[in-house]
This record gives C-alpha cells, structure tokens and sequence, in this order.
C-alpha cells in the first residue's frame, strides 16, 4: 500500500511539473514530462507494482536470486580454469593420444620424427642429396611485389 502512495504522489508531481512547463509554452516538454509523470500510476493500476512489492520482501525469492548468483559464479570459475589449462578433459586426452601416435600437429605440412630414445642420435644425412631444404617461393614472390 505504500508503494502505490508513493507512485500516486511521483505521478500528481509530474503533472504539475507538466502544467508549470505548459504554461511556460514548452508543450513539446510538457507532453514528454506528463507521459513520464503517468508511468507509476499505470504501473499502480495494473498491479506491476504489488508483484515486484510481493518479489522483493520475500526471502525465498532472495535465496533463490542467491542461489543463481552462485551457479553464475561456479560457471565463471569452471570457465577461467579451463582456459587456464589448456581445454577440456577430453581436449586433453586427444592431445595425449596423439602424442603417442606421431601424428600431425595442426599446421604442420609434415609429421614430426620419432624421439630415437636417451643416447642415440639422429642421422647426418636425413634428406636426399638432390632435394632443396625448404621452398620460399611464395615468399620471394610476395617480397618482389613489394620491392624488398
């Protein structure tokens, strides 16, 4: 019941306000205030307010507010951690598996050597003697169309 007084009398204020700004030939003002001024007590009448009243001074309704806020701040912890280490559980597992297969990281053009184990080393002459060691040809051509 309060409430309804208090949005009873914002509403008769903002008239006047309007009235005074009508008199002083600001009716474009005085119309957009007078609009604004009939807001509460539409509110009022359509019983908006005693909902949001019969809302805020329930606590079930603010253990529940809590209760999101808390699920908000556990999703938000579980989110950063993950970032933090490297993805998902299952991410994870398939970098590992792939480790252990040899496979092909993503981007490279070709798979990574084996590790030859603690001792050995890796032949001098892995390439062909013929095969050039890399290709920059789309390098050279990209630095000679831009004069470098």
């Amino acid at each position: 019941m309060l409430a309804e007084t208090i949005c009873s009398a914002a509403s008769a204020a903002g008239l006047g306000i309007a009235a005074l700004t009508a008199y002083r030939k600001r009716f474009l003002a005085a119309t957009r205030i007078a609009a604004y001024s009939l807001v509460p007590i539409g509110l009022v009448l359509t019983g908006v307010v005693a909902w949001l009243t019969g809302i805020v001074f329930k606590p079930s309704v603010w253990i529940g507010f809590g209760l999101l806020a808390l699920a908000w701040v556990l999703l938000m912890t579980t989110r950063a951690v993950e970032r933090r280490g490297g993805g998902s559980r299952k991410d994870r597992r398939a970098a590992a598996a792939g480790a252990d297969r040899g496979s092909v990281a993503p981007g490279a053009s070709t798979p990574a050597a084996p590790s030859l184990g603690a001792g050995r080393s890796a032949p001098a002459t892995a390439r062909p003697a013929g095969a050039p060691e890399e290709d920059f040809s789309d390098i050279e051509a990209i630095l000679k169309k831009h004069g470098i």
